[in-house]
């Protein structure tokens, strides 16, 4: 069945449909315009554990939001679809997870890294296996002409997505929402852990702005390595963009401006520690403070607005400890995919 048929058939002010189908669309991968790879993972988490589930949990979670944007009516018409979630890369998250646990224990009790050099190294390669996979994946649908995002897991998951996309432009810049910068060069000896993320995106030639916003978690290592980027890094501290606000400044002043260091072509990465940790309890590594829900959607919403074009995203670190957060990452997810189908003219 074509998409307009689809489409034609298909109530969207109906009850949430448990067709298997993310927010119980009809479309299959075919029909959809828009892909979302799933990527169940989580080896390197450095502290709770949970986001290897989340896919699952917000998918079940995504029947209840109701698919009439008042901003974006028929933003649903695109079509999304969630590719089937890979139980190999579920299987292999939960044993190499248990592997970097032992690890990271290890190290803990005053080993090194040089002592578990070949222990690091298998979990090394095989988060280096799961950036290639998705890469596949990633090229695969991009070369049918679909658009592609990616649901975490933890925030590692993301960088054969953003070297696939990197590979189809000469410049993009990356709109970053995040309690932490994910700038090591690698942690607790993981090459790929999530916060090394950024560091390994900034490898690329192609990505010429990281704009990082939200931040309040981040080692001085981190802060130099901004510092001296030639403003290649741009860190918007929550502390600091809070500061302005309490001297008058709008946030849409402050939105702006930090959209105005971005290129055309806009990858946006959201980690959910970025928002209030109210509105997601389970994450891995929550931090206070942190955007609203709908501050950290207006500024995803200006980007649109300026008529730059979002070339993909993620989602990540949405934890599963409760079904908030499931319904949270859920919602966020949903206006991501409009935001990211508006900026595209597919809506």
């Amino acid at each position: 069945m074509s998409r307009e048929a689809t489409i034609q058939t298909f109530d969207p002010n109906g009850l949430g449909l448990a067709n298997g189908n993310l927010f119980g669309l009809p479309f299959s991968p075919e029909e959809a315009q828009l892909i979302i790879i799933p990527v169940p993972w989580e080896v390197t988490v450095s502290y709770s554990q949970g986001t290897a589930q989340a896919p699952q949990a917000i998918l079940a979670a995504s029947l209840q939001v109701d698919l009439f944007d008042s901003d974006m009516p028929d933003a649903w018409k695109m079509g999304i679809a969630m590719l089937p979630i890979d139980e190999s890369i579920v299987q292999k998250s939960h044993d190499f997870r248990e592997k970097a646990k032992e690890i990271i224990d290890a190290l803990m009790d005053g080993e090194t890294e040089e002592t578990l050099k070949s222990e690091l190294e298998a979990v090394n390669r095989a988060c280096t296996e799961l950036k290639v996979w998705v890469k596949i994946q990633a090229k695969k649908w991009l070369a049918q002409g679909k658009k592609v995002a990616l649901l975490g897991g933890d925030h590692s998951t993301p960088l054969g997505l953003i070297c696939a996309l990197g590979e189809r432009t000469e410049n993009f810049g990356i709109l970053h929402i995040d309690a932490h910068c994910d700038l090591r060069e690698s942690y607790e000896g993981f090459k790929y852990s999530h916060a090394s993320i950024m560091y390994n995106a900034l490898k690329m030639p192609e990505l010429t702005k990281l704009v990082q916003v939200g931040i309040r978690d981040f080692c001085e290592t981190e802060y130099l390595l901004a510092q001296h980027s030639n403003e290649r890094i741009m860190i918007y501290e929550h502390r600091n963009m809070l500061k302005d606000r309490f001297r008058g400044r709008s946030w849409d002043e402050i939105c702006d401006e930090i959209i105005s260091n971005l290129p055309q072509d806009v990858y946006v990465s959201f980690d959910i520690d970025g928002l209030d940790p109210s509105l997601c309890p389970s994450t891995g590594t929550p931090v206070p403070g942190g955007l609203r829900f709908e501050e950290a959607m207006y500024l995803v919403e200006k980007v649109v607005e300026t008529g730059r074009k979002i070339i993909g995203f993620d989602l990540n670190e949405v934890g599963t400890g409760t079904e908030w957060d499931a319904n949270v990452g859920a919602r966020v997810l949903f206006r991501l995919c409009n935001y990211l189908g508006k900026s595209q003219g597919l809506i």
